[in-house]
């Protein structure tokens, strides 16, 4: 049985992404913080007949990350597509949104350290096994501003950015390697609470995206618009 890790899972995307791997057949490790949480998500998962099973860890510790991912392996025998989305969370000091001209450093720096260094772990600890094997897909989402910058988020898009950039790279690096790595520019708020006017969709209208980048290992990146 093939096994999707999914690291910043959640009742939202998180959920999603593992009913439409679940649902083809896939188990899930769920990975983030609050295992409480996680252990509802595994509870919702097994209703619907999918196996899934919590790893708590938080991606600002990469030691725990990579031991939650160690854990699934041993857990599942492997780990066959990674799934890297954790969101913002408080209260982590520097998590703020600032516009370009406002940031600094510190006002950077937590944001590459979640979004960006958080995906270099867990693709580390994942990635050998993958290329020993000749197979695998590793997916990584951000928000669309990492494609197409939005002055509020100055802070947060760079870090976006950085991740995009990176993982065009590695796509680029693992051609005809056997292992698929593509990103996941989500240019809609997810959801039905957003700002007026601002274009919406639901985690389950997007996570089809991500399954089609697994199975047709087309292309290296998708961007999600309403």
């Amino acid at each position: 049985m093939p096994t999707i890790a999914i690291v910043g899972a959640g009742p939202g995307m998180g959920l999603a992404i593992a009913r439409t791997f679940g649902g083809r057949g896939f188990d899930v490790a769920l990975i983030s913080r609050s295992e409480e949480k996680l252990q509802t998500l595994v509870d919702q998962l097994g209703q619907d007949g999918v196996t899934a099973a919590a790893f708590p860890a938080d991606v600002l510790d990469r030691a725990s990350l990579t031991d939650a991912l160690d854990k699934a392996k041993a857990r599942f025998g492997g780990i066959d597509v990674l799934e890297y989305s954790p969101a913002p969370h408080s209260p982590v000091p520097g998590l703020t949104m600032v516009a370009p001209s406002e940031a600094t450093v510190d006002d950077l720096q937590p944001q590459i350290e979640y979004a960006f260094y958080g995906a270099v772990a867990a693709t580390r600890a994942v990635l050998p096994a993958m290329r020993e094997a000749g197979a695998g897909t590793l997916l990584f989402t951000t928000g669309g501003g990492s494609v197409d910058p939005v002055p509020m988020f100055g802070n947060v898009n760079a870090a976006g950015a950085a991740l995009r950039n990176w993982v065009l790279n590695l796509a680029k690096e693992l051609a005809g390697s056997g292992v698929h790595a593509a990103h996941v520019a989500i240019n809609v708020w997810i959801g039905d609470r957003g700002p007026e006017g601002f274009p919406a969709a639901t985690p389950e209208q997007i996570a089809p995206v991500y399954w089609d980048l697994h199975e047709n290992r087309d292309r290296s990146e998708a961007v999600f618009n309403a």
